[in-house]
């Protein structure tokens, strides 16, 4: 019987998954002409264990040589830990490559929104065509190695709400990273600038085990209650080393739950989650797991959200 609200899967859906699509969250690193420190620098402790195996070069022809068995019609970068003393060199240079290779279609810089230049910043990411908003990762755990930040709540200072404002004044959108614990304070920041298109990253970024489960799944619902809020179901991998498509599908369930499937949007993480498995791997996990669902939710959920969110 189907999930209440779906369809039963007809032949018809079931040979719908060569369907366009789009692919939200993916990065590209060229170690040779740019400086990344946590990858130039030698492999640090991670939120997802030792990256040894993808501390090398990762070129645009290396992602499309990886979701060459997919309909790959488009795709996002989102920012990757370039040099911080040039954090436009990234747009620059990934404006060059889709200038050339026609990807990436959409771009998401990095900007520190606590700078007082912020705004200068933020235009000079703006003068290149591609470019659609930041991501300043937001994590704060007690593990040194899941940090991203030094302090907790750093979206409540009147500095980085100041940069935030920057956002809001140019139209651009933020790619928010975190982990479950802090929805409650981004649920605030969303309610407080309704017109800023905020995309949840990673589903949450669940790294801490499934013992966590109820308390992820009780923040999502908390955080999506902000219309502004759209989620990215990817990056499961980084909490799950050995996942398989029945331990990845309550993650999958929940967060379409939470958001709905016209505010979700499958993507892959790549490289990153190469570490885990192969592309066709974790968009074949997406089809199996949704194919019960509307082919309507389905092009929404691989391709009509990420279009129309990332204004592609």
């Amino acid at each position: 019987m189907a999930a209440p609200g779906r369809h039963p899967a007809t032949q018809e859906l079931l040979m719908s998954d060569d369907f366009p699509i789009i692919d939200p969250h993916f990065h590209l690193w060229d170690l040779e002409t740019n400086y990344y420190p946590w990858l130039s620098d030698g492999v640090k402790p991670s939120a997802f264990g030792d990256y040894t195996a993808i501390n090398k070069t990762y070129l645009i022809e290396d992602f499309l040589a990886d979701a060459k068995n997919q309909n790959l019609v488009k795709a996002v970068h989102l920012d990757v830990g370039y040099d911080p003393r040039d954090p436009a060199g990234e747009t620059r240079w990934l404006q060059g490559v889709a200038d050339t290779h026609g990807f990436p279609h959409g771009i998401v810089g990095y900007a520190d929104l606590r700078k007082p230049n912020v705004g200068d910043l933020l235009d000079e990411h703006m003068s290149h065509a591609n470019f659609r908003g930041i991501r300043q990762s937001m994590n704060f755990h007690k593990d040194p190695g899941k940090t991203y930040l030094t302090d907790p709540e750093v979206s409540r200072t009147p500095e980085w709400r100041r940069g935030f404002k920057e956002l809001a004044r140019r139209s651009l959108s933020f790619d928010l990273q975190l982990y479950y614990w802090q929805m409650e304070e981004f649920l605030e920041l969303a309610r407080d600038f309704p017109d800023v298109q905020i995309i949840l990253n990673h589903t949450g970024m669940q790294v801490d085990g499934r013992e966590h489960f109820e308390a992820w799944r009780k923040s999502m619902r908390t955080l999506a209650q902000a219309p502004n809020v759209a989620c990215k179901i990817s990056g499961l991998g980084m909490g799950d080393w050995t996942w398989t498509n029945q331990s990845i599908r309550p993650y999958v369930e929940e967060a379409i739950a939470a958001f709905r499937a016209e505010r979700c949007m499958f993507a892959s993480n790549f490289p990153v989650d190469k570490l885990f498995s192969s592309y066709d791997a974790v968009f074949n996990a997406f089809k199996e797991i949704t194919k019960d669902f509307t082919l309507t939710e389905r092009k929404a959920l691989f391709h009509g959200n990420a279009e129309r969110i990332y204004r592609l």
